[in-house]
């Protein structure tokens, strides 16, 4: 269902629903993922990870590894240079190359479990693997901190001594804050002093893992004239080119990533893990070497989304005005600085119109892998606390929620918390198509079978979209077929939506655009997959390129009719001279007389875009959960959101589901199961929990386009929003459900039945 705020404008190719170009290749399995590579003289790559979370290296000797018959290198933090204490910005997330490079691997001490020590090349993975147990290694093991509870106590031990905090601008030693900082604007003691219901409540949430079924690979060649290619499955290949250059203390130029399919990433797979080591053990054997994750390494060693704690108190007059609004908010970064905290900051109260808000942020660290994206990071904590908040205040006023919602929705020129006016959103449309949609005008049967109970529940989510930087070229065929070639790796269906746009600007069809995803060496920069940024800013680049495209093709049809180019005029995918309407070809009679111009036709286009206004949601979910079981099924589930303009509704949708989804399985089931050695107990998809078609109804979509200014078509991006609301609908539906507020995830059987027991519910 698409609801529209205005007259929709006519379009022959966005809004349509082509088959996706790669479709073919990955239905048929053709398609090369990183596991795919093969080349000649190829060799396989292994890494010995610490098992323990927190423990000085005494001694490591790797002579015995050296010594056996088909290692050809070994690697250890000796053969990484002295990294650059430098922060740059990947597009979603930073990167420390001084923390990256101990990240890669360890020296004097490792303070993740999982972290890498040693790896080794062989002429076979199963040489390379039993090479790896005559390693030596002699640890004295320390006590580790895994939650932000026991970094922060006052005789924690400290994780990175070297560490330098930043509490509010001041220098702090000693600590295992990395940040401490601050958003205030209004007057809070005011605004609370005003309200005659104020809710308060503290929230734990655990650390979760994107759950995608590709394990991270890479395979490296370091050449003879020191050039280093990479063969991986990556979010972005510029990000990864930076990482790797930056590790390796080697010029960006000597870098090329060449970008394979990707099995999934959600911003896990914006950080490199792998690349730089098998850049090093190809320099030292001089073959190719691949690398490839196994499962368990997957979940210990690379970035999931961070463990929290939040303290959010919103406060509300009698008119129903929300008055003021307070949150605290803890992150675990992993081992080392730079969790999503900021995020969080600018997202937590960004849906409603508050005059009075402070926000901490404290960026914590433990002895877990450094946290990485996940779908709209940070934003999923703050909404849970929020909207649970926000249906408790209804609740106690005797309001109806989503009335609640529209009197206070943040509209133009809502200042966020975090500062910034929002320009032209959509968060009141989406609540407004939220209330008239089937699924929240249905009676619910309140009592299911066997005694079980029925609850629905509501949350609203926002992510602020980023725009960056893109680049594109085209070229034209005679055929009138347009060759599009992208630096934009393709996780959910972009090539199609990027061509489509480009299809739509040249007039022609979307199958006539033959687009390409290319390694760093084949296109101008681009930036990472993220952050909502491609079909917006990616997108927005062809259609500058198309616009230089038929400019140049202008010059072409003017040539043939010699005539001047300003009597040429571009139409509905036709050529028209002005002066003279016998005169006239459509975009493939055209193409067909190039050669008589003198010369290809060809055409670029790079965008650097700000920030594209931010994407609302709000999703509605019915529960039946058994009280005597603690058992909670989805019974039916609706997501809103406004996409600007969908480009290929059925991409859209599919982004929406599959936050809706993955946020689901964040709000009954997933957890990092640690034990208090810091050892993950679930680190395989057979314990660690995610939903599957069998845990879920279909999910309804109700599509609203309220268009962004900022782009040619009014595309905003939806890939992150979706993953917003879920988790706070689910505690909402909970409450209505069974009377128990629950603030801590995952909200599974057992946390279900402690708070039953507990003497609350209905």
């Amino acid at each position: 269902m698409v609801a529209t705020e205005n007259v929709a404008r006519e379009y022959k190719v966005i809004g349509t629903r082509p088959i996706r170009p790669d479709g073919l290749e990955k239905v048929t399995g053709s398609a090369v993922y990183g596991a795919d590579i093969k080349m000649p003289g190829l060799v396989w790559g292994a890494v010995l990870r610490s098992p323990h979370a927190h423990a000085r290296i005494n001694r490591l000797d790797v002579s015995g590894v050296s010594a056996k018959p088909g290692v050809l290198a070994v690697m250890t933090a000796e053969d990484l240079p002295e990294a650059e204490d430098k922060v740059v910005d990947l597009g979603e997330g930073d990167i420390d190359f001084h923390y990256a490079s101990q990240r890669i691997m360890a020296s004097g001490k490792v303070i993740f479990r999982g972290q890498p020590l040693v790896a080794v090349a062989a002429t076979d993975a199963n040489t390379a693997k039993e090479a790896l147990k005559l390693v030596e290694v002699e640890y004295e093991v320390l006590k580790p901190v895994i939650n932000v509870h026991e970094a922060m106590a006052t005789d924690a031990p400290l994780v990175l001594e070297d560490l330098t905090g930043d509490h509010l601008g001041e220098e702090v030693s000693n600590t295992n804050v990395a940040k401490h900082f601050l958003h205030e604007f209004g007057d809070v003691d005011a605004g609370f002093a005003s309200a005659s219901t104020i809710v308060e409540h503290e929230y734990d949430l655990s650390t979760v893992h994107q759950g995608y079924i590709e394990p991270h690979n890479a395979t490296a060649i370091w050449n003879m004239n020191n050039h280093i290619t990479i063969w991986t499955s990556t979010q972005g290949s510029f990000a990864a080119r930076r990482q790797t250059a930056g590790l390796l203390d080697v010029p960006e130029s000597k870098v090329k990533v060449v970008p394979l399919e990707i099995g999934g990433g959600f911003g896990g797979k914006i950080p490199v893990y792998l690349e730089p080591i098998a850049a090093v053990l190809s320099k030292k054997c001089g073959r190719p070497v691949k690398l490839l994750m196994d499962r368990g390494s997957v979940f210990e060693s690379t970035g999931p989304t961070p463990g929290a704690w939040l303290r959010v108190k919103m406060g509300v007059d009698k008119s129903g005005r929300i008055t003021a609004g307070e949150a605290d908010i803890r992150f675990e970064a992993g081992a080392f600085p730079g969790s999503p905290v900021g995020a969080a900051a600018k997202c937590v109260f960004a849906c409603y119109d508050i005059p009075n808000t402070k926000v901490d942020g404290y960026d914590v660290i433990v002895n877990k892998t450094k946290t990485a994206a996940y779908r709209a990071p940070g934003a999923t904590q703050a909404a849970f606390a929020v909207e649970t908040i926000v249906d408790e205040i209804c609740d106690k006023m005797g309001m109806d929620r989503l009335e609640f919602r529209l009197l206070n929705a943040s509209h133009e020129g809502t200042r966020r918390s975090d500062g910034p006016r929002f320009p032209r959103i959509g968060n009141i449309e989406v609540v407004e198509a939220a209330k008239a949609s089937p699924h929240w005008n249905a009676p619910l049967e309140r009592e299911g079978p066997d005694g079980r109970k029925r609850g629905r529940g509501f949350a609203s989510g926002y992510w602020f979209n980023v725009g960056l930087k893109s680049s594109v070229s085209m070229s034209l065929n005679d055929d009138g077929t347009v060759a599009l070639v992208e630096g934009s790796t393709d996780i959910g269906g972009t090539r199609a939506s990027i061509a489509m746009q480009a299809a739509e600007v040249l007039g022609v069809s979307a199958e006539d655009v033959l687009p390409t995803v290319v390694d760093t060496d084949s296109v101008g920069f681009t930036d990472v997959t993220g952050g909502s940024r491609v079909c917006f800013a990616t997108g927005a680049a062809a259609c500058a390129a198309a616009q230089n495209l038929i400019k140049e093709m202008i010059k072409r049809a003017a040539m043939i009719w010699e005539i001047a180019e300003g009597d040429v005029k571009f139409e509905d995918g036709n050529f028209f001279a002005k002066s003279d309407p016998e005169l006239k070809l459509s975009f493939k009679q055209l193409a067909g007389r190039i050669e008589d111009t003198g010369g290809p036709v060809t055409a670029t286009a790079s965008v650097n875009m700000e920030d594209d206004r931010g994407g609302f949601g709000a999703h509605i979910v019915d529960l039946e959960i058994d009280p005597d079981t603690g058992k909670t099924d989805v019974v039916r589930y609706t997501v809103v959101q406004d996409a600007g303009k969908a480009i290929h509704p059925a991409y859209v949708e599919g982004q929406m589901q599959g936050g809706a989804v993955q946020g689901v399985g964040w709000a009954l089931n997933e957890e990092y199961f640690m034990d208090d050695s810091g050892a993950m107990k679930n680190s395989s998809f057979l314990d660690y929990r995610l939903p599957t078609s069998l845990d879920l109804p279909p999910i309804e979509t109700i599509i609203v386009e309220v268009a962004n200014p900022d782009h040619p078509f009014g595309v905003r991006g939806v890939g992150e929003t979706p993953i917003v609301p879920p988790v706070g609908a689910i505690a909402n539906a909970i409450y209505d459900a069974l009377g128990i507020r629950l603030c801590r995830t995952p909200m599974n059987p057992g946390r279900i039945l402690e708070a039953l027991s507990s003497g609350n519910g209905k």
